[in-house]
């Protein structure tokens, strides 16, 4: 009886370490494809007070990935990029001034990007992010996927005023 149960903690400890290996590379390969920042930015409609509805289309080998990643780009996008308007919703200047800003607070933004990072606390999936049929599409060896997110710009912009990575509204005026 003790030689079954010590195989079945062995196979459960296997299957653990299985699956944590496995995570790791998933990490590292979203991580690796979001490196290089390569995404697409589109105004959806307006969402709430103080919030952006945009679709994000983000690359990779792989579309789970490229699902996973696009709460990171949209984050990275509305800090960096901005977004271009539509017909019914207006465009949106990056919150960063400074091009080179990322590069001056590399140690902020890396450890604010990181897989789990602070920037999850101003982002959220927009049905569930499921991806409608027209909006995953594969692009050479790699596919292109649209997911809709949603993020709060004003908290955001208040918690890097609050770090000090971009200067306050108001601060041009003193």
């Amino acid at each position: 009886m003790q030689t079954i149960l010590k195989k079945i903690n062995l196979t459960i400890i296997l299957l653990i370490v299985t699956v944590s290996v496995c995570s790791a590379q998933k990490n590292k390969k979203a991580n690796n494809d979001t490196e290089a920042w390569r995404y697409e930015i589109e105004a959806v409609q307006t969402g709430t007070q103080g919030s952006y509805l945009i679709k994000v289309w983000s690359y990779s080998k792989k579309p789970d990935v490229a699902i996973e990643q696009a709460k990171k780009n949209a984050v990275h996008g509305i800090i960096f990029r901005g977004f271009i308007g539509s017909q019914s919703v207006a465009g949106q200047k990056p919150l960063a001034n400074n091009g080179n800003l990322e590069v001056e607070k590399e140690d902020f933004f890396k450890s604010f990007f990181a897989n789990g990072g602070k920037y999850m606390k101003f982002v959220s999936m927009s049905h569930d992010g499921a991806v409608a049929a027209g909006d995953r599409m594969k692009v050479g060896k790699e596919y292109k996927v649209g997911v809709v997110v949603s993020v709060n710009v004003s908290t955001l912009r208040k918690d890097l005023e609050d770090a000090g990575v971009i200067k306050a509204l108001g601060s041009g005026f003193n």
